[in-house]
């Protein structure tokens, strides 16, 4: 008699707890709908928005529209999967812990860290005009000088430091702070990798003035040489 009346109450409680778990949850669900939510998913629609249509627009300026691709402009798989994680990460948030979302100092840090990183890639772009491309050239080329003036003399890969603000941004100002420590990791390994990568070739191309000019100007990646 004990143990049907004491399976009875955890029946009981099992089902009230599950009703009380659901109740939370709709009552949550609205938060995808609040100001909060509006305000940050725009932002970070319209940034993603901007960023690639003058992208392409600054591309077929410099290049031609035959030359411009979606690989060529950056929109890879992984680039893809990474903001569909960090959307899934910001709903996921912002319906079981909405009050993560609400911390607006955080948040328009980094709006301001997505402004500055796209005024320094878009420097970079029109600075080096069509020396600028997406893809690293393994062979030189007339119409590619060794750009070291502007924004190039303050960092060797503006383009780069630029994006890396950038994507580490739309994170900050998502509050998303599993996305973001992802964010900073994946893209500075990418970096890292690619920065020595393509300075083989450009030592190739410019010999000793490149060497100097690599010597003198930091990478414009954290702890990138």
């Amino acid at each position: 008699m004990f143990s049907s009346l004491a399976l009875h109450l955890t029946s009981r409680s099992t089902v009230l707890a599950i009703h009380k778990i659901n109740a939370v949850f709709l009552n949550n669900m609205t938060e995808i709908f609040s100001y909060t939510a509006c305000r940050q998913l725009s932002q970070l629609l319209t940034s993603i928005i901007f960023f690639h249509v003058s992208e392409y627009i600054l591309a077929i300026t410099f290049h031609g529209r035959s030359s411009v691709t979606l690989s060529s402009l950056l929109i890879s798989k992984n680039y893809l999967f990474a903001m569909a994680f960090s959307l899934l990460e910001y709903i996921v948030e912002i319906i079981f812990f909405p009050g993560l979302k609400d911390h607006w100092r955080v948040s328009n840090i980094g709006l301001v860290m997505i402004i500055i990183g796209e005024i320094i890639r878009k420097m970079a772009i029109i600075t080096a005009g069509r020396a600028f491309t997406h893809l690293i050239r393994i062979y030189h080329v007339d119409d590619h000088p060794l750009i070291t003036h502007g924004i190039y003399s303050v960092v060797r890969h503006p383009s780069y430091c630029g994006f890396f603000i950038w994507s580490v941004g739309t994170q900050v100002m998502l509050c998303n702070p599993i996305s973001t420590l992802g964010f900073i990791v994946v893209v500075w390994n990418f970096f890292a990798r690619r920065i020595p990568y393509e300075e083989f070739f450009l030592r190739q191309f410019f010999g000793p003035e490149y060497e100097e000019y690599a010597r003198r100007v930091p990478s414009g990646v954290p702890f990138v040489k």
